[in-house]
């Protein structure tokens, strides 16, 4: 991934991931304000569409976000460059996007 690219990719996911935080911090807030339990609280997530969407896209973002992150870190503090380090990168985001994903499947399915 060129420079360019890594930085859209990187200002784009911060940008997805802001509201999505907020919206999350709001949600923990208002549940831990109300007294819900986690069987209450999954009880209103199950099925949905809604909070599936939501935080599938935080996943998505915070994924890109991240393996972007660790690619400019990794080259910024090592001589590690090029094709093996952009695999090695693109193989953690796709770890953290496959985990979320479970994540976000057992909260809304």
């Amino acid at each position: 991934m060129s420079g360019t690219w890594a930085y859209i990719a990187q200002r784009t996911s911060a940008m997805i991931m802001a509201p999505l935080v907020i919206l999350h911090l709001v949600v923990i807030v208002y549940a831990v304000r109300s007294g819900l339990t986690a069987e209450a609280i999954l009880g209103r997530t199950q099925g949905s569409l809604f909070w599936g969407l939501a935080y599938g896209l935080f996943v998505l973002a915070a994924a890109v976000h991240a393996a972007t992150g660790v690619r400019v870190v990794i080259s910024e503090v090592t001589r590690w460059r090029g094709r093996s380090l952009n695999l090695a990168v693109s193989a953690f985001g796709l770890v953290l996007l496959v985990l979320g994903g479970r994540a976000v499947a057992a909260v809304v399915l």
